[in-house]
């Protein structure tokens, strides 16, 4: 940690001071201090937190949904074999599309609100959600499996005693793969139609070539991202560690 710290200071002092030498245009790349110096007046005037606090609702909302979504369609998915493989060629295709360009029939059909911004988040996020935690259902040992059926167990009971509890791991996994993928989701739309957010902010600071105001943005949005991926760590290690799989496998064993 110190190490990537000091790796940090030496990369802002560096910054400014080329950027006070002018052998970096600070006008092209602003410099530390007046990114500080902007924060703190944004965030005095109060402006900054209703910005922070548009971006982070529809980013929460985008995630829980996506999230919700993802695991449903999986368990959907894994429940009706014929429907995975009959699905299996759509999500390929609509994994590798980019989703930027449905932005425009996200907007006629669902207006210039919220609504768009969610749905683009949601067609980021959700597919990779699926795949993820559909692939990790798949990948549970067929033995397990068995032996629940040995004793009369129900596809419910395999599913809520050996599936979902040995695929802790992977759907934490998908969680923190999610959380980005819904941020980046909101931002873009942002971009496109918002006008409130930290995807806003980033557009009019760049048609104003105010890029001080961009970097700013830019800065908040990664510091957003770091404290949300830390939440999921630590939820991580308070549902994992609690042996959610190891003991879903100590049932088993033991006949339980």
């Amino acid at each position: 940690m110190l190490i990537q710290a000091g790796l940090l200071t030496a990369a802002l002092v560096a910054w400014e001071v080329l950027a006070d030498l002018r052998i970096i245009d600070p006008f092209l790349v602003s410099k530390p201090s007046q990114v500080a110096a902007l924060l703190a007046k944004v965030a005095k005037e109060g402006e900054l937190w209703h910005h922070v606090g548009v971006t982070v609702g529809e980013t929460v909302a985008g995630f829980l949904l996506g999230t919700l979504l993802g695991l449903g369609v999986a368990i959907l998915l894994w429940w009706f074999p014929a429907l995975a493989r009959l699905a299996d060629p759509f999500l390929v295709v609509l994994n590798s599309t980019p989703k930027i360009a449905l932005g425009p029939i996200f907007i006629v059909w669902m207006g210039d609100g919220v609504g768009a911004i969610l749905t683009m988040a949601l067609t980021i996020s959700v597919i990779t959600t699926i795949t993820v935690i559909y692939a990790g259902f798949t990948e549970v040992s067929e033995g397990y499996v068995k032996l629940i059926r040995v004793f009369g167990g129900t596809r419910w009971d395999i599913l809520c005693k050996v599936i979902l509890p040995a695929s802790v791991p992977t759907i934490v996994a998908a969680l923190k793969v999610n959380i980005g993928l819904t941020l980046v989701g909101v931002i873009v739309g942002e971009f496109l139609v918002s006008k409130a957010g930290l995807g806003y902010l980033i557009i009019y600071g760049g048609q104003v070539f105010q890029l001080t105001l961009v970097i700013a943005s830019i800065v908040i949005l990664a510091l957003m991202a770091a404290v949300m991926y830390q939440a999921v760590v630590w939820l991580e290690q308070r549902w994992v560690a609690g042996g959610a799989p190891g003991n879903t496998r100590t049932r088993l064993g033991s006949g339980g």
